[in-house]
């Protein structure tokens, strides 16, 4: 047993100390980002906010409307070959949603053998997420590998992970992008459950640290609730951002809606592990469910987090995204206070 005496950090913990900025608006803060990938050597441009391939977030319906923001979905995983292959074909001439969407797999032999049945009748798919809840186990890392070797041409996004050395081995696996973040989601129990986990922002900042000194790329993956979050993990070194949470209960993520309300869950909670091949007995629930308002379409929320977004650029005076790393200073902050909380509770609107 050991303890690590630095302290970590979550989004709620810092603020970014502004800046003179030369900017007269925040219409003026270009928010694409253009990316070469390490391993397959493809090309991105688009705005790298990314939906989180949960179920009621990672729908097709989600992708559509997020590509006309030029902005990223990870597809759910319970999606078949079958339905990804007239999804696509329904699309085949608009290039650019193969582009800014990648689908979801584990790495079960079912799992692995849907993703093979996939890849061989959409031969257009550009992103393979490969998802699993511990990113460290040698099976994994392996699966990854294997990965690379059968498809040189595919994105590889893998995770997740917290810490710089298995993002770095990750990414010598063969991924391009890592994703980052055991714990920190809105609908996720890992950390009361397991006892396991790593504040989001330290995570961040570690993990964007090493997977750049490789030529990697990462995405913060979960514990934004806010605009403000988002324009954090960008400013602690993250290329992309993936949103659960803050994209569930829109219009496009489907669900019913009851009473204004619609449900929302984690990928580990029971009612997820039946939908993707039932509940076996050496597992626990790993996350929750929740009612949440619904929001009505996305792109009204779309709207709120890249107008904070370009907001806290011109803050700190980075006319560009790809400039807010380095535009920024976090300034620690006294309890986790970092707003004042006071009409939180009677609040009608905005």
């Amino acid at each position: 047993m050991r303890i690590e005496q630095d302290i970590k950090l979550d989004y709620s913990d810092v603020l970014l100390r502004p800046k003179r900025s030369t900017m007269g608006s925040r219409k003026e803060v270009d928010l694409h980002r253009t990316f070469k990938f390490r391993n397959s050597q493809q090309d991105y441009n688009g705005i790298p906010i990314m939906a989180a391939n949960m179920d009621g977030v990672g729908t097709f319906k989600m992708a559509e409307e997020l590509c006309k923001k030029s902005m990223f979905t990870c597809l759910s995983k319970n999606y078949q070959p079958g339905d990804i292959w007239d999804w696509i074909g329904n699309h085949v001439n608009k290039p650019d949603m193969v582009k800014c969407t990648a689908v979801s797999t584990g790495i079960t032999d079912i799992d692995d053998e849907r993703i093979e049945a996939t890849l061989k009748l959409s031969r257009s798919i550009k992103y393979v997420c490969i998802d699993v809840a511990n990113g460290y186990s040698e099976r994994f890392l392996d699966y990854v590998a294997r990965f690379r070797d059968r498809h040189p041409e595919v994105v590889i996004i893998a995770g997740n992970v917290v810490t710089a050395d298995i993002t770095e081995e990750l990414l010598l696996k063969g991924a391009d992008i890592v994703k980052v973040g055991i714990g920190p989601g809105s609908v996720c129990t890992t950390r009361i459950k397991t006892g396991v986990g790593y504040p989001q922002l330290s995570a961040v900042i570690e993990c964007a640290d090493a997977a750049h000194g490789l030529g990697g790329h990462i995405i913060a993956d979960g514990g934004c609730s806010s605009p403000g979050d988002v324009v954090k993990a960008f400013g602690a070194g993250a290329d992309f951002v993936m949103l659960g949470g803050m994209f569930a209960g829109c219009n496009e993520g489907g669900g019913d809606i009851e009473d204004g309300k619609v449900k929302f869950y984690g990928s580990s909670t029971t009612v997820a592990q039946e939908e993707n091949g039932g509940i076996q007995d050496h597992r626990t629930s790993e996350g929750r469910i929740v009612e949440i308002p619904h929001k009505g379409p996305v792109a009204n929320v779309v709207t709120d987090i890249l107008g904070g977004l370009r907001s806290g650029c011109t803050y700190v005076g980075a006319n560009k995204l790809k400039n807010l790393s380095k535009c920024t200073t976090f300034v620690q902050v006294n309890g986790g206070k970092t707003h004042n909380q006071i009409f939180e509770k009677v609040t009608v609107g905005e």
